[in-house]
């Protein structure tokens, strides 16, 4: 387990300690967590009724991935090159994706805004869920079935910007041990 998961559970269990203690009820105040933290949700919560076919997922990819830039192996995650084919700038990009695994049936899904995505017009840029720091690298969950499965995973993918049409894909990790991380 990680230390920020360790962190938040000794605060939590602090402070419902405390709160069994003493005379008169404490109220308990419970915040989100860290924007690095991934925790899979019950369903899609993105809203996009947009038409547009502006925006367009050339590229995914859960294994054996390419650094879309220079052509070289990069260790596995899930990672995808989104294209704006319109003629204005896309912004409030949301990333929602499922993954299933083909033996068990288990599905695990997860949503991801990437606020700090601009495509301009005719521009492409990929994305990776890596737990990276680095521009257009997003946090992902280590403990995912994509990380710890030793089946078949595979990826149903989302991604929506305001004023343009949900573009899809779909991405495969091969039966293994779990996908290597760098």
């Amino acid at each position: 387990m990680n230390r920020t998961a360790v962190a938040a559970i000794a605060t939590l269990s602090g402070a419902l300690l405390l709160a069994g203690c003493g005379s008169s009820p404490t109220p308990l105040t419970f915040t989100s967590a860290p924007a690095s933290v991934v925790l899979p949700v019950p369903s899609d919560p993105i809203v996009n009724t947009a038409t547009a076919p502006t925006l367009s997922i050339t590229y995914a990819a859960a294994e054996n991935n390419i650094d879309q830039a220079t052509g070289a192996t990069i260790a596995d995650r899930l990672e995808m090159t989104l294209k704006n084919t319109g003629t204005t700038p896309l912004t409030g990009f949301e990333v929602y994706y499922t993954m299933t695994d083909a033996r068990t049936g288990k599905k695990e899904s997860y949503y991801q805004k990437l606020t700090d995505l601009i495509l301009a017009a005719g521009q492409a840029s990929t994305v990776y869920f890596d737990n990276k720091t680095d521009p257009r690298h997003y946090p992902e969950n280590s403990y995912s079935i994509y990380r710890t499965s030793t089946n078949q995973v595979d990826f149903a993918i989302q991604a929506s910007a305001t004023g343009a049409k949900i573009a899809t894909a779909t991405a495969t990790k091969s039966p293994g041990t779990g996908e290597k991380v760098d």
